[in-house]
């Protein structure tokens, strides 16, 4: 039990020194503020969790959660130092990291995050260029939305990121790769069907079609659309991929914009589909890899990054240098 000073009791009063079993335990439950929940994120049973809480408040002193019937919620104390121990996991992770690099470069695992509107397009290069070329390497990848991978990067769960740049987020690198225009999507009989050279004023009278909230691709859409001089949110339908977003395009429900890697794929579904290109300078989206700064493996991240604007030259794409 904790002393009526505060201070974590002991024989001899000297301070214990928490786990990090603890420590996970504790941060696993101020992110999901649900014992259960935070249990399955960590792979431990529910009453391992409970105890191990418990006893971290207990060596530190301090009341860390307010537990009800109906839910958890962190103390002020709480709030406090889950900031300290989601850095204190950042730190032991990124020791275990530079003990791996040390070992033996591009060996181990590698947590790759990707945004939904990479993922399909970009994952079949990366994944023949890691097999052939880096065969030691334990690739997982994490198909998640941009704010859900700079947070797991921000905390390390996640050690490298493939998405639409920039980013302006402080201590994030960017390894440019490519930049790669948008094109128009319509369906059979559309008036910009089929054309090039589209001026981005014609985005101003159509009815766009979007993906859902939070990926980055629809705010890249409504950022083209202001730039072409449109002031309204030209969309009343939206979808949560691209692949549902082109069959509502050949349905007649409207147009969209593409990324050009992702053409190929989606349109030779449907044969009621038809695309244009813009004039020049065309709407485009710069693709990077992004890490931590000083990330214990940035030397093996931007080999990594060489190796795959090489391998991404036959795509539809203009490769960047290394210092774009």
């Amino acid at each position: 039990m904790a002393s009526p000073t505060g201070r974590a009791g002991g024989k001899g009063g000297g301070r214990r020194t928490p786990s990090l079993a603890q420590l996970r335990a504790f941060t696993a439950v101020a992110e999901h503020l649900h014992f259960r929940d935070a249990a399955a994120a960590i792979g431990m049973s529910q009453p391992a969790l409970s105890g191990a809480v418990s006893a971290l408040e207990d060596t530190l002193g301090v009341t860390l959660l307010e537990r009800t019937t109906r839910k958890v919620l962190l103390s002020p104390a709480g709030e406090r130092l889950a900031v300290r121990a989601k850095a204190v996991l950042a730190e032991v992770g990124a020791l275990m990291e530079e003990a791996e690099a040390v070992r033996a470069p591009f060996t181990g695992a590698l947590r790759l995050g990707v945004i939904p509107t990479v993922a399909p397009y970009l994952l079949p290069t990366v994944l023949r260029l890691v097999h052939d070329r880096y065969p030691d390497l334990d690739l997982q990848v994490h198909e998640e939305q941009t704010a859900s991978l700079l947070e797991g990067l921000t905390v390390g769960r996640l050690d490298l990121l493939l998405l639409a740049v920039p980013l302006g987020v402080p201590g994030v690198v960017e390894l440019p790769l490519f930049d790669e225009d948008f094109v128009l999507v319509t369906p059979l009989g559309h008036g910009l069907g089929g054309q090039e050279d589209i001026p981005r004023e014609a985005l101003r009278e159509l009815r766009l079609l979007l993906l859902d909230e939070g990926h980055c691709l629809r705010d890249q859409a409504l950022d083209i659309c202001r730039e072409a001089g449109r002031a309204d949110a030209p969309v009343t339908t939206t979808a949560a991929g691209l692949s549902t977003l082109v069959q509502l395009v050949a349905g007649g429900l409207g147009v969209t914009l593409l990324p050009r890697t992702a053409v190929k794929v989606e349109t030779t579904r449907s044969d009621q589909l038809l695309t244009g290109s813009f004039a020049d300078p065309a709407p485009t989206r710069r693709i990077a890899l992004a890490m931590r700064s000083g990330a214990a493996r940035s030397t093996e991240y931007q080999e990594l990054a060489e190796a795959l604007r090489e391998a991404l030259r036959p795509l539809p794409v203009r490769v960047l240098g290394a210092g774009s």
